[in-house]
């Protein structure tokens, strides 16, 4: 049973939020869910009235006429797109807390943003509201790149590293592939330096072996693999495998088991920022 009911895409009108919202209309049309926009006005108005008490009222009114027009402007946006938005809301604050927030509000399964900030001369990081929202938010979160064409989904990856949430990433992998009618792939990174273990050549065997026995329960409808790649790290051995093998959506969560270089900030947020494919974030454990 698909577990995404309602999608959340928020937008702040540039191009990415744009490209964003052709992978929300997709996985919304595909799995059957509602999707739902959202835009953040900025909200000054503590600070100023602190400053301009008198001012209030007029704040207050620039604040509404920015609310009523981002709300119009969502709506061409759904014209012009060909879209139709099963809710539509415009909230004030910041950004990321805003999204976080509105996703609870409306009981979303899903947010869909586009990186905010990376780009090709500095893809080591992604902008500060995708990376507050993939610190924050409790539900999955898909972050969009450009696309040529339309959105498609006929190939998913999912790195793995034999974790106990292993099976969490499998279970939403899997959905979304049967939803989409994809391939799943499990990679395994080889890890080649810089870190407390090493796998040799002989390792190969024994790490594929150990993939084919946790991997989940084959259905003829769903293709399954497994394979493994060696890197310099795992950031860059994921990234280089969906762009070499041409995939179309890497699935991974926050953080990939108790290494402390798995933690978001490191791998996850790696991957997000340098991969070409969107990348589907599963939140970690709140601890």
């Amino acid at each position: 049973m698909n577990s995404i009911k309602h999608i959340l895409w928020a937008t702040d009108y540039s191009e990415e939020s744009r490209e964003a919202l052709l992978y929300a209309d997709v996985f919304a049309k595909t799995l059957g869910a509602k999707l739902s926009a959202l835009h953040v006005v900025p909200d000054f108005s503590s600070v100023l009235y602190e400053s301009l008490p008198a001012a209030e009222a007029e704040l207050a009114g620039r604040i509404k006429e920015s609310s009523e027009a981002a709300r119009a402007r969502i709506l061409e946006i759904s014209r012009s797109h060909g879209i139709t938005f099963d809710g539509v809301l415009v909230m004030k604050g910041s950004p990321a807390k805003a999204i976080c927030e509105a996703a609870q509000k409306t009981k979303a399964d899903l947010i869909v943003i586009g990186p905010a900030g990376a780009s090709a001369g500095a893809r080591t990081a992604i902008g500060s509201v995708a990376n507050l929202v993939l610190r924050s938010a409790s539900v999955p979160v898909l972050v969009t790149k450009k696309c040529k064409g339309a959105p498609s989904v006929k190939k998913v990856l999912v790195p793995t590293d034999f974790s106990d949430r292993e099976d969490i990433e499998r279970d939403h992998a899997w959905k979304l592939a049967k939803g989409f009618k994809a391939s799943l792939l499990f990679l395994y990174v080889m890890e080649l330096f810089g870190h407390d273990f090493r796998l040799t050549e002989e390792h190969f065997h024994a790490v594929l072996g150990k993939l084919k026995a946790r991997r989940i329960k084959e259905h003829e409808d769903v293709q399954i693999r497994e394979d493994v790649y060696k890197a310099h790290n795992a950031a860059e051995g994921i990234v280089d495998y969906a762009t070499i093998h041409n995939y179309d959506l890497i699935v991974m969560s926050t953080h990939v088991g108790k290494i402390a270089r798995f933690f978001l900030g490191s791998t996850t947020e790696k991957v997000v920022a340098r991969s070409p494919v969107p990348v589907f974030v599963i939140p970690g454990e709140r601890v």
